[in-house]
């Protein structure tokens, strides 16, 4: 059994301000670097709407059908109905609101599309920051996502690399040295849910660096999936 580690002594969440306006076929990783100064063991955290903006994953809406046909395109399964709200698998396994389709800070007329995989995403920013300039960070990829049987949204990760995407604490013990027996951390969505706090909704402010996070989360090989229960343990679909 492992014993309680102690708490890391700060954890800095730093805004990047001053990136231009993302176009289909942008270098992020470069303007990325033009704007942070980074550090070995940062995280670098990328908002959805500019990995989709700088991927090309903007599509044109029909004004006279709105956006539901392109959820349902963009859907495996629709589970609830409500109005204009569609609850539905994507394809990339995410249970959220209108599969993702994001219709703010976009052109009028345009939707912006999930990444076609956002893990991937993250690995091509890491490693041009990595072997272009010098830097060894890990990357998220955030999107904003409601919660069952609670108001409100918040970031999570929709993508990483560098990260191991959930701590596994069970055998551990907690700090009256009771063993530990089901709990697993999705550190990422809590990185993605931090960074979101300096990049806000409307501040024009795409990534942001989460500095002092545990050097033992870092790793090769995760991958969000890792966080999104199998619908055999899932008890609400």
């Amino acid at each position: 059994m492992t014993s309680a580690k102690p708490a890391p002594a700060a954890i800095q969440v730093i805004p990047v301000p001053g990136l231009p306006e993302v176009r289909p076929g942008d270098d992020l990783a470069g303007l990325i670097a033009g704007a942070a100064d980074l550090l070995d063991g940062d995280v670098v955290v990328v908002t959805q709407k500019v990995v989709s903006k700088a991927e090309d994953r903007l599509v044109a809406i029909d004004p006279e059908v709105g956006h539901k046909p392109l959820v349902e395109r963009e859907s495996v399964r629709i589970l609830r109905r409500r109005g204009d709200l569609i609850i539905s698998e994507t394809k990339h396994g995410f249970v959220c609101a209108n599969a993702g389709i994001d219709l703010s800070n976009v052109e009028a007329g345009q939707a912006a599309l999930l990444p076609v995989d956002s893990d991937r995403s993250a690995r091509r920013i890491r490693d041009a920051l990595r072997h272009r300039f010098g830097v060894d960070v890990a990357v998220i990829v955030s999107d904003t996502f409601g919660r069952p049987w609670r108001r409100g949204v918040t970031d999570v990760a929709i993508g990483c690399a560098g990260l191991r995407p959930v701590v596994d604490l069970r055998g551990t013990t907690d700090a009256l040295g009771r063993e530990l027996q089901v709990t697993e951390v999705a550190i990422v969505d809590e990185i993605a849910a931090a960074a979101e706090l300096v990049m806000g909704k409307a501040y024009g402010i795409p990534v942001a660096i989460v500095r002092g996070v545990d050097p033992e989360w870092f790793g090769d090989g995760g991958v969000v999936a890792d966080v999104v229960r199998a619908p055999g343990e899932d008890l609400f679909r």
